[in-house]
């Protein structure tokens, strides 16, 4: 017996950032799937750098701490239905973010950019002619939950980046441009693959969550293109928790 959930987003245009690797390749790749155009963003200089293909998706270099570049890929957007800000990491450029400096290159990486994309998009965005509406969904963390003693600056801006989503999904509305949010619990992806070389840690981790084993990228890709589909017209400001029970118990 099967129960899966389709969804056809033909004619749309979608923005992924981060979407070479991880959720945002699994999410850039479920839109394309369901007939969207999808360009992806990366920090490398072009596709043939990443070992994973991208040729289906149109492709832009982007650093989002890179204020100019940021405004760039923005002004050349002429049509855009679903922005996803995926693109984020800990320990920029590999600095200790208790230090202040490394602290604020955590929340220029991690919200400063994802903002600075969004509000440059706004137009293209309110243009578009997508039933539901555009939409804007924002990829925050459990750590904007809960405290952590090895990524305050990512944590920071995660929480900042939710409270973002929901001041821009009432600042919008009547744009009707639609803006959430979905909080991945551990997530087996390159970016969680170093825990598994401490032992204990992943199930340290799996033990806070009701359903104990780690979630998959296209589990947090289903919850992307459903908030971003007709299904959730009426769905603006709120974040979608893809997290094995986290936050129940």
């Amino acid at each position: 017996m099967t129960n899966r959930c389709r969804f056809d987003f033909s004619g749309t245009e979608v923005l992924v950032t981060g979407g070479t690797s991880g959720i945002g390749f699994a999410t850039a790749s479920a839109f394309a799937d369901s007939g969207a155009t999808v360009t992806v963003t990366g920090t490398r200089p072009s596709t043939s750098e990443y070992d994973t293909s991208l040729e289906r998706f149109g492709f832009h270099q982007l650093d989002l701490r890179d204020v100019h570049a940021v405004d760039e890929l923005a002004a050349s957007i002429r049509s855009l239905d679903v922005l996803v800000n995926n693109a984020g990491a800990n320990f920029p450029d590999g600095k200790d973010e208790w230090d202040p400096d490394g602290f604020s290159a955590a929340l220029d990486l991690n919200v400063g950019g994802a903002m600075r994309l969004t509000v440059r998009c706004r137009a293209a965005l309110a243009a578009s002619a997508m039933s539901g509406g555009a939409s804007v969904t924002n990829i925050v963390s459990m750590t904007a939950f809960r405290s952590t003693t090895i990524v305050p600056g990512y944590s920071a801006a995660k929480a900042a980046l939710l409270a973002l989503t929901r001041n821009l999904a009432v600042h919008w509305v009547g744009d009707g441009t639609r803006v959430n949010a979905v909080a991945p619990g551990l997530i087996d992806t390159p970016m969680t693959a170093p825990m598994k070389a401490f032992e204990g840690m992943v199930d340290a981790e799996l033990s806070k969550a009701a359903i104990r084993r780690m979630g998959s990228v296209e589990e947090v890709a289903a919850a992307v293109l459903f908030l971003a589909s007709d299904a959730s017209a009426y769905t603006t400001g709120s974040v979608l928790a893809v997290d094995g029970g986290y936050l129940a118990l």
